[in-house]
């Protein structure tokens, strides 16, 4: 595979010096000169010495014949080139060296990660456990009061670092692990000042990349068949699942109920991985295997969890946190929060109107959504009056208008 890979690099990349097919394919350069030599002995690549090569006076390779030949056969069979993958015992290795449930959340950590919420009293206390224990969460609640967000802070608060590896070799497949949309690679202050000296011992690693914690959300799309192993016939390779994508960091479903899946089918899909930490995937020829499962699972759903699930699901959700609107005083903190930062003065008149004639109508039902919904409103209706941001009672009736739509039958 190594060999292959190598071939197929050169010929897709058009490297030429040891240095270069290194780098390309992520490997140090002493084992990339023990590749090259075993090409070499095979005929499959030739020295072209240092009169092409692109570098000083460093040795340059090109493929033989047999090379380029052997390079398209193998694409063929697979189109993976570049960085070597990582063995899949090994990636589970380092999985436990940074594993999620090793993470000691703080109060003050969770607190720094939420204070831009104005949360109910003894949520930080009911949340705290949860995240810090690395196993499922279950936030439900009415619509509009910030599971979404909360769920968000959560995973800010898992500032840390891990190493992903681009991609994994198992049973002489490849699958490609890093994800740009999931993983976010930071620079390693340490590794590029001194590039040179680490690069050339066997302490660093280039097949990984040292990312954020991984967060993966989704929401309605969620489809069963995200879950697994993804096989582009084209290409002939593997793109990683995505809760595999999400190991070492949190996987949020949001809007649970959602989907077009039955909720008791996610949840039974999910049921193996969150109780042993493994997960079950199957390659194409039907082989299955063992991936580690070292993930934050956090579900977030606008239902009660007795309409989505039976008790023996609920059971293996190991916390469950109700997310409930706001008192009077909470949405009128968050409403002048919102409007302090959107730069729409407070009007006494407008809030004593909003909550005296407005509210009583919903039975005084408040929600977090409003605030910004609202001042929103507020804004768009200004601008296109062409007056200053204000607060108003009219106004704030003209706002209301489009935050529910009247019960009516309509004539077709």
């Amino acid at each position: 595979m190594m060999r292959d890979i190598l071939l197929k690099t050169i010929f897709r990349k058009n490297v030429e010096t040891a240095t270069e097919i290194s780098e390309a394919i992520c490997l140090p350069l002493t084992l990339t000169q023990g590749l090259i030599d075993m090409a070499r002995d095979m005929s499959l690549l030739q020295a072209t010495g240092t009169l092409h090569a692109t570098s000083g006076s460093e040795m340059g390779f090109q493929l033989t014949d047999n090379g380029k030949a052997r390079a398209l056969d193998a694409l063929s069979q697979s189109e993976y080139y570049g960085a070597m993958p990582v063995p899949l015992d090994d990636y589970k290795i380092q999985v436990k060296r940074q594993s999620i449930r090793d993470i000691h959340l703080t109060r003050d950590m969770l607190e720094k990660s939420m204070g831009h919420l104005i949360l109910p009293d003894g949520m930080i206390d009911q949340l705290g456990p949860a995240v810090g224990s690395g196993r499922s969460v279950l936030l439900y609640g009415p619509p509009g009061n910030g599971k979404s967000s909360i769920a968000e802070g959560i995973r800010s608060a898992m500032g840390d670092t891990i190493y992903i590896p681009r991609a994994l070799a198992y049973a002489g497949q490849v699958i490609t692990l890093f994800d740009p949309i999931v993983h976010t690679p930071i620079e390693d202050t340490d590794a590029t000042a001194h590039s040179s000296l680490r690069k050339a011992s066997a302490r660093f690693d280039t097949r990984y990349l040292l990312c954020k914690r991984p967060t993966v959300m989704t929401g309605g799309e969620l489809m069963l068949n995200m879950l697994d192993l993804n096989y582009n016939a084209v290409s002939r390779t593997y793109q990683a699942s995505l809760q595999l994508k999400s190991t070492g960091g949190v996987f949020i479903v949001d809007d649970l109920g959602r989907q077009e899946e039955p909720p008791q089918a996610l949840i039974n899909r999910w049921i193996v991985p969150m109780e042993n930490a493994y997960d079950i995937l199957a390659l194409q020829s039907g082989e299955k295997f063992e991936v580690p499962f070292d993930t934050l699972v956090i579900f977030s759903t606008n239902f009660h969890p007795n309409e989505l699930f039976d008790q023996a699901a609920l059971r293996r959700i190991f916390f469950k946190v109700k997310i409930d609107g706001p008192t009077q005083e909470e949405f009128l903190k968050v409403f002048a929060m919102v409007a302090r930062k959107k730069k729409v003065p407070l009007n006494e008149e407008s809030l004593v109107h909003m909550l005296k004639v407005r509210y009583p109508k919903i039975n005084n039902v408040y929600a977090n959504y409003h605030a910004n919904f609202l001042i929103d409103q507020l804004i768009a209706i200004c601008e296109f009056e062409g007056i200053p941001y204000q607060m108003r009672p009219d106004l704030i009736d003209r706002a209301w208008e489009n935050m529910y739509v009247k019960e009516e039958a309509i004539i077709h």
